[in-house]
């Protein structure tokens, strides 16, 4: 009897995890089978699923007015230099917090933590004048800058947790072999959390690939990414629906197909610790 509740349980468990998953899917799906309708398919009603003529017409259209190649490699300097720096500075700061706290520690990670709570819209006119003044405006240095400033706090709260899992007691013996504070963060501790490190990687890569607000405001046409490839399928004519969902799934198909086969080290890395 216990048995049979327990499968029943387990029955259901799955059941709602696959309907809540379809359901978050639901829109990239949809958003992909509409790249492969024409415009007037697109805004039909009711809608067509499955049932209609399919074309690769605006996947053509797309690469013919705009060059893709041109925003993917921006997207890719800027989301991994922003994310590369940011793990740069973050493991130090990390480190610190986690192995040498302070009594002010845990007020300064409250503090790096509620920056984030600040409407971006708050900050865009001073950090507009100061690229004007700098000569960063439209350029994928200065975005790369900012992306990593925004994306910062959630990495050193990502790191500082995983570290907080690493016995002290390891760093102690290392000191007592000789290792200098270098060799203690690349040789000892680096390596012993990489799972955490790597997952840190992933998502704020992830998180400046899908930043739009900065990326629409600070560039123009040099530095723009596929954010700003996106937008530009939205007119004052209206909006194209087909060749807008084309042009999202060319600017999320890299993500996803990356997401996929690195799905098994997030996971590791997001549970890192949580099992003694």
């Amino acid at each position: 009897m216990a048995r049979s509740v327990t499968t029943q349980r387990k029955a259901l468990n799955t059941a709602i995890a696959w309907t809540i998953g379809l359901l978050i899917f639901f829109p990239i799906l949809w958003t992909i089978i509409t790249s492969f309708k024409t415009e007037a398919q697109a805004i039909s009603d009711p809608p067509v699923f499955l049932f209609f003529n399919w074309t690769t017409e605006n996947y053509t259209t797309v690469m013919e007015r705009s060059n893709y190649g041109r925003f993917l490699w921006n997207s890719i300097f800027i989301a991994g230099g922003s994310t590369i720096l940011g793990i740069i500075i973050a493991v130090p700061a990390a480190w610190s917090m986690a192995f040498v706290p302070s009594k002010r520690t845990k007020d300064i990670l409250l503090w790096m933590l509620s920056t984030k709570m600040l409407p971006a819209v708050g900050v865009l006119y001073p950090i507009y004048l100061l690229f004007i003044k700098m000569g960063l405006l439209d350029s994928v240095v200065g975005l790369t800058f900012v992306l990593m400033l925004i994306n910062l706090p959630i990495i050193v709260w990502m790191l500082y947790t995983y570290f907080r899992e690493i016995p002290g007691e390891i760093l102690e013996a290392a000191r007592m072999d000789g290792a200098t504070l270098k060799s203690e963060i690349l040789y000892v501790l680096t390596p012993m959390a990489i799972p955490g490190i790597a997952s840190t990687l992933l998502l704020n890569f992830i998180l400046a690939w899908n930043e739009a607000f900065w990326t629409l405001n600070l560039t123009a046409a040099k530095a723009a990414p596929l954010t700003a490839f996106i937008a530009s399928y939205s007119s004052p004519e209206g909006l194209f629906y087909a060749k807008l969902s084309a042009a999202s799934t060319m600017a999320i198909a890299p993500i996803l197909i990356l997401g996929w086969f690195s799905q098994k080290q997030l996971v590791r890395g997001l549970t890192f610790g949580a099992v003694k």
